[in-house]
């Protein structure tokens, strides 16, 4: 009986606040599209022009060993928001499209229901790729958002209207997809408008995400604001703000544009006096579409991109930014998307979900730049499955390949490994990389006459196998299939479908 009570006394003191927050902070989680490691200035690149980002790289803690869940959007998403892998909660294979039967399941537990459980107001604003559904079954609203504004899916995902760049008559660049809906704006479960006017598409974000912000502050209510944009995902756009003002060209200058709504809700929070109370935590969903070349981002030194399970799949650019509470600096511990869910709820004083977790408290690496509790990371390809599993483990600084391959997001390099045509390869013993050394995966070690790297080897193994005997594999949503009948329309009734859904 002693042990069990000791037990829920440590369960208790775990999830209690840290003594030093007198009140519950607030979080403003921002999540980029499809953005490279080596896309920010702050990160190294010498074009970029992100002043507002770099700011908080400078004014708070900047992690170099930050990792996404998923080479791929709508997996990242789910990860980020559950503290799961999306092969729990079934977003795989792949990503979910506009007329999707499936989403992120009703029963899985995100940030914003954790929250709201002691009171927060919760908002998102901006890309949501997690399902719309039936009757828009799956949108965030149902998921646990008091208010949403935004794109439900990828603006790729219809066809280029309105999606053009400064000045107005220049089209956009690239393809978007055909024979399907506009693409429209969401305001909660209702259509705003369709098609979405995309060059004052983040006046609309900011404006709302600001209103949000005061009527908390005002109300004197936590809250917690998601904010995933759709910039840097292709085809790039920005308006007259923004447009034609960078030096990286259309991918620059929507890259500018995300950085000047990050710097107005920073402006906002300083505004209403916040600021020193809030957690503003920025990472992104994936590595960059190298398939389209100078547009597509960039995953500095990094190998490969979006769609592999290779460095540039998925490690992301990640920064802490908290006044007075997180001192200034870089981190190059290990930490992950999932570990954003366990951390929130340590800060918030709330209880974690009662589900198997993937993520591990960060709060003593934000804090204190302290350790992480995160022995391992596991990457899954696009295409997740019992029969393979993982096809990369991390522990400490190795990285272990057990299968690699090629994707076609990130064709077009000169590195063949990362073309469609570098196909499945299995590794038997694994690929070995010292990433601390190696980041670029170039030089596989040599287990040769090496027994501390066979060692090694048979660590990771065993760290893989006690992983994978917790993992069980929730029904594919993607796999249920898609029904155009789905497909967001304002005019529901009209005829002929998808071209008549205009308002």
């Amino acid at each position: 009986m002693a042990a069990v009570l000791l037990a829920l006394l440590n369960l208790l003191l775990l999830h209690l606040r840290p003594a030093c927050l007198a009140s519950p902070p607030n979080f403003v989680l921002i999540f980029a599209d499809d953005l490279g490691f080596g896309d920010l200035g702050c990160y190294g690149h010498p074009s970029s022009l992100t002043p507002n980002l770099d700011r908080l790289a400078s004014g708070g803690l900047r992690l170099t060993d930050f990792y996404c869940t998923s080479p791929v959007c709508s997996p990242s998403r789910a990860s980020l928001l559950t503290g799961r892998y999306q092969t729990r909660s079934g977003i795989y294979p792949g990503v979910l499209y506009p007329g999707s039967v499936g989403g992120l399941p009703l029963n899985e537990t995100t940030i914003a229901e954790m929250l709201k459980t002691v009171g927060y107001a919760t908002a998102a604003v901006g890309k949501w790729h997690l399902g719309f559904g039936p009757n828009g079954t799956y949108l965030p609203t149902n998921q646990g958002f008091d208010k949403y504004l935004g794109v439900p899916y990828s603006h790729d995902m219809g066809p280029c209207r309105n999606l053009t760049c400064f000045p107005p008559d220049v089209k956009c660049f690239g393809y978007c997809d055909i024979g399907r809906v506009t693409v429209p704006l969401m305001q909660n479960e209702f259509i705003k408008q369709q098609p979405v006017d995309f060059l004052d598409l983040e006046r609309a974000y900011s404006d709302f995400a600001s209103d949000f912000i005061t009527k908390a502050t005002t109300k004197k209510q936590p809250f917690f604001l998601y904010y995933p944009s759709h910039h840097t995902h292709y085809p790039q756009y920005a308006g007259p703000g923004a447009a034609g003002r960078s030096l990286r060209g259309p991918f620059g200058d929507a890259l500018l544009e995300f950085d000047t709504t990050v710097g107005n809700l920073l402006a906002t929070l300083e505004r209403t006096g916040v600021i020193n109370n809030t957690l503003v935590f920025f990472t992104a969903d994936n590595g960059p579409e190298l398939m389209r070349m100078s547009r597509g981002g960039n995953s500095g030194p990094l190998k490969c991109g979006k769609g592999t399970t290779y460095e540039g799949g998925m490690r992301e650019p990640a920064i802490a930014y908290w006044p007075g509470t997180i001192r200034p600096g870089v981190t190059h511990e290990l930490a992950s998307t999932l570990d954003i869910l366990p951390t929130i709820a340590r800060l918030a004083g709330t209880q974690l979900p009662q589900v198997q977790l993937d993520g591990v408290d960060m709060t003593e690496i934000l804090l204190h730049h302290g350790k992480s509790k995160r022995e391992a990371m596991m990457f899954y390809p696009t295409d997740p499955s019992e029969k393979y599993s993982l096809f990369a483990l991390r522990l400490g600084k190795y990285k272990a390949h057990f299968y690699t391959r090629g994707a076609t997001h990130s064709g077009t390099t000169p590195d063949k490994d990362c073309q469609v045509f570098a196909v499945l390869k299995a590794h038997d013993p694994p690929l070995i990389f010292d990433l601390e050394a190696d980041p670029s995966e170039n030089y596989p070690l040599s287990l040769v006459d090496r027994p501390d790297l066979q060692a090694l080897v048979h660590k990771i193994l065993m760290v893989k196998a006690q992983f994978e005997a917790t993992m069980v594999f929730g029904e594919s949503q993607t796999g249920k299939g898609t029904d155009p009948k789905l497909e967001p329309c304002c005019t529901p009734q009209c005829s002929p479908k998808p071209s008549c859904c205009q308002c």
